[in-house]
């Protein structure tokens, strides 16, 4: 097991303190607050589980194993008090789940088949689950590749299945492992995981807003905002494309997103988006393991981004990766973190 990181290697903006909510997690990925204040994790080794913070003293101090066994299970959402998961190829979710999961009795739970119409490629396969206001589940389907064009025209796009009916999103998506709705003007941002091995600077990893379902973002022609691809570059896709709204920087890897909907931060913290940088894997020197706060103004249009949290990084040793944030009731901030195998918690005071 990995020695704990020490926290004060970590660097927040004024005001704000990091402590532990969870240890001893196995690469714990996106999260979701259930009603009762339950905090369900989808772990990527293949559990899904719920932690309880019983004397709210900011530590988890239950953990159960609900589901287990599970293929990549990364992505999870609550909707009218059923919890969706997902697998690479599937999605599943279990009915009531906080009054089974209060059973303890009944573990592990009984998991629902949702569908099982996905592309089964493991590359770019991990899923990120989010529920729209009208119970729609929102969904990515990765490229199957570093860069390629695919006969399967779900992959490299952002889905929604609502009544067992399929919805393209965006389209030329190459892997995007992070979604949320802005909270005034209800549009959907999503980051992109650019592409690699062209060179340690190119081309930049990406935020991006829909307008209108089915717009189409530069996958695999064009990359961030006006980098085309040396060997798909050329071809006609009968697309206008959509650039970025933000240009993140090339191989940070960006995953899981949340808009700020609390009210313990400041004023000016309402409506930021903070994003999970993952890290860089093929690139001379490291780049990512933060946290990045993006400022919107009144319009939705972003202002400018910065740090909000980083240090994961010393030199080149990585000592932990951000996976997904989560606003919790409460107004504090939820960081997974897949490499220490850690949730912590923001605050401020």
């Amino acid at each position: 097991m990995l020695a704990e990181i020490d926290l004060s290697v970590l660097k927040l903006q004024d005001g704000f303190k990091v402590s532990v909510f969870a240890r001893d997690l196995d690469s714990p990925r996106q999260m979701v607050e259930g009603s009762d204040g339950t905090i369900f994790v989808a772990e990527r080794s293949g559990q899904i589980i719920a932690l309880k913070d019983s004397d709210l003293n900011g530590q988890a101090d239950t953990k159960l194993v609900l589901i287990e066994g599970l293929a990549e299970s990364t992505g999870i959402s609550i909707f009218d008090g059923d919890l969706y998961f997902s697998e690479i190829s599937s999605i599943w979710k279990i009915n009531d789940v906080e009054s089974l999961a209060q059973a303890e009795s009944s573990l592990p739970l009984i998991k629902t088949l949702i569908t099982d119409q996905l592309p089964d490629d493991a590359w770019h396969g991990w899923k990120w689950l989010q529920h729209d206001a009208d119970g729609g589940l929102y969904l990515n389907v990765g490229a199957p590749c570093n860069v390629c064009l695919s006969d399967n025209p779900k992959h490299a796009s952002i889905l929604r299945l609502h009544a067992g009916e399929w919805e393209y999103v965006a389209k030329g998506v190459r892997n995007s492992v992070g979604f949320d709705f802005h909270p005034d003007n209800k549009k959907l941002y999503f980051t992109d995981n650019g592409r690699d091995w062209m060179g340690d600077d190119s081309p930049s990893c990406e935020l991006n807003r829909v307008d209108a379902n089915g717009q189409f973002y530069g996958f695999p022609v064009k990359h961030a905002s006006s980098i085309y691809d040396p060997e798909f570059g050329d071809q006609k896709t009968g697309y206008a494309f959509v650039d970025p709204v933000l240009e993140l920087g090339a191989h940070v890897a960006p995953t899981g997103i949340g808009f700020y909907k609390g009210d313990m931060f400041p004023a000016q913290y309402q409506n930021n988006l903070f994003i999970a940088l993952h890290g860089s894997w093929n690139r001379s020197s490291k780049v990512g393991y933060k946290v990045l706060r993006v400022i919107f103004d009144d319009k939705g249009e972003v202002v400018k981004s910065e740090d909000f949290i980083s240090g994961w990084l010393q030199g080149e040793e990585v000592l932990g990766r951000p996976a997904a944030p989560l606003t919790l009731k409460d107004g504090s901030l939820l960081i997974s973190d897949d490499k220490a195998n850690l949730i912590y918690r923001i605050t401020h005071s």
